[in-house]
């Protein structure tokens, strides 16, 4: 049986922010249903966290169909496209030993020149969310369901269709750890940069075990750590 052939590096990327802009198109169709107004007066709920919350239970669905038929239009094995086949024990240790690393580097960098840990964006979500009611389906949404929607669009989506020999790796793993940073446009420039370092990391441990169940496993670990980061700094 041969292998099977990606789709061509342009196309990957168009079909990429196809799926990520249809998404995002009916998270804030269902969005503006939920708080009843219109598109054109919704007013700013980059901090409101059950808009938040909603928007990535709509959003990651509509995203992971595009995805898997756009991957199964491919031919072949949708989910072996994709990456999604489950890591050894070795490469999840490997992976957990390297993101803790990266997590208590990036800590003290920040306390080395002065910044807050946790960002406004993340105490803002979470002050949200407790006081509505959807502190639970926050935690859900941003542990769970967001590393599952964006480890299959860039180190899984993006990554097979721009991987097609070896040369090829640090090539992909560095423009999509930048891609996959820049849109977390929800933060400053040195989170940013943060989140580039993680996902080179988490784009390494991809092409090394073949596994994006792993980078997704790693990436929940990591927005784990923040969300419980944000909880111990407000009850200080």
């Amino acid at each position: 049986m041969s292998e099977q052939q990606p789709w061509g590096r342009l196309a990957t990327f168009g079909l990429g922010v196809v799926a990520l802009v249809a998404s995002q198109a009916t998270a804030l169709a269902v969005l503006s249903w939920w708080f009843k107004r219109g598109i054109a007066e919704m007013p700013d709920f980059s901090g409101d966290g059950a808009a938040v919350s909603i928007v990535i239970f709509v959003s990651i669905p509509v995203q992971l169909v595009l995805l898997y038929l756009m991957a199964q239009r491919a031919g072949g094995d949708a989910l072996a496209y994709l990456g999604l086949k489950w890591p050894s024990r070795g490469e999840l240790m490997v992976g957990v030993g390297a993101t803790v690393a990266l997590i208590v580097i990036g800590n003290a960098l920040s306390w080395a020149l002065g910044r807050f840990i946790v960002t406004p964006f993340q105490t803002d979500i979470y002050r949200t969310a407790s006081a509505a009611g959807w502190l639970l389906p926050l935690w859900l949404a941003v542990v769970v369901v967001t590393p599952i929607g964006e480890e299959s669009l860039f180190r899984g989506f993006l990554f097979r269709g721009w991987l097609r020999a070896p040369r090829d790796a640090w090539p992909v793993i560095v423009v999509t750890a930048f891609l996959w940073a820049i849109v977390h446009v929800q933060y400053d420039w040195f989170v940013i940069a943060q989140v580039f370092c993680f996902g080179v990391m988490l784009g390494w441990l991809r092409w090394a075990s073949g596994s994006t169940v792993l980078t997704m496993l790693l990436h929940a670990l990591i927005n784990f750590e923040g969300m419980l980061e944000t909880l111990i700094s407000l009850q200080r």
